[in-house]
């Protein structure tokens, strides 16, 4: 059952080994340490050793590292996150840890494909600094509320654009950190999209959506009523033993992180609740309890 983790997401700073200490005797198996935009100036080995200490002995793991921001523009806080990818590529290896994610980034309000010179320039060279030292690049498909033409932040956000990355850097370490809940919003199914990309798949967020059809059949999608809701798992929409399924039969190894803090009901002083019930619902998609089979 080791095969597949299930974890969650943890925010980065001086008390990320504290909170993993006060959460870990709930039965998170991984913690994927994410920044927001820059790392803080945080010594990382420093934190390494404290996380390291505090998961010493319980077989959860350090399952991913996370920046995001966006690094192909040129503002101070877009330089700070560039160096951000720099340092947690360096660093990977103190969290014992192969993956370091994030947003890709974007030129702003400029269509996808206008960014992908600038990507391939940017992360080409990341990703053969990666590839040196171990480390796998898995980029998040959220849209941030951008689209195909406008937005801020990310151009992974679709098939297409997955097709264009991949092409502009064909390396084996660059990747994808999938969640099926960005496709939901956009009524994508993300099943077949998971089938298809699988072996380009790194690490996979635990986060869910509800479509609500009805909604969108009185007001469309671009109504005065929101149609859709990002979902903490077992909430939301997507059959999650069906995306264990597939990701084990495609031969994935790696784990999945719950991304909190969306659920519009388990949220506030509900959100370690939901976290937990999440927690429980994919380990028992997974199969529930390992059982040894007779001799």
């Amino acid at each position: 059952m080791q095969d597949i983790l299930i974890g969650t997401l943890v925010n980065g700073g001086k008390g990320t080994a504290s909170y993993i200490e006060q959460i870990l005797p709930h039965g998170f198996e991984s913690f994927s340490i994410t920044f927001w935009q820059t790392t803080g100036g945080i010594n990382l080995r420093k934190l390494a050793e404290e996380v390291n200490k505090v998961l010493d002995g319980t077989g959860a793991i350090i399952s991913s590292l996370g920046i995001f921001g966006n690094p192909l523009c040129k503002g101070a806080k877009d330089k700070e996150t560039l160096k951000g990818w720099r340092e947690l590529i360096d660093n990977a290896h103190h969290f014992n840890c192969d993956i370091v994610a994030g947003f890709t980034g974007r030129l702003r309000d400029e269509p996808i494909d206008k960014s992908i010179p600038v990507f391939k320039k940017v992360f080409n060279p990341l990703a053969k600094r990666a590839k040196d030292k171990g480390v796998r690049l898995a980029f998040e498909n959220c849209d941030m509320g951008g689209t195909w033409d406008r937005g801020d932040w990310n151009i992974a956000q679709t098939p297409k654009a997955w097709d264009m990355m991949f092409d502009a850097i064909p390396l084996d370490n660059i990747g994808l950190e999938w969640e099926p809940c960005h496709q939901l919003v956009k009524l994508i199914d993300p099943m077949p999209q998971l089938r298809k990309y699988v072996n380009k798949i790194f690490h996979v967020h635990g986060k869910d959506a509800t479509v609500h059809h009805d909604v969108i059949r009185e007001h469309g999608v671009r109504g005065p009523v929101a149609f859709a809701h990002h979902r903490t798992p077992g909430f939301g929409d997507s059959n999650w033993t069906d995306i264990i399924s597939d990701l084990r039969m495609a031969g994935f190894k790696g784990s999945i992180d719950i991304e909190g803090w969306h659920d519009p009901v388990y949220r506030g002083e509900l959100e370690m609740t939901g976290q937990v019930h999440a927690l429980n619902y994919l380990k028992n998609c997974r199969g529930g309890d390992y059982i040894e089979n007779p001799k």
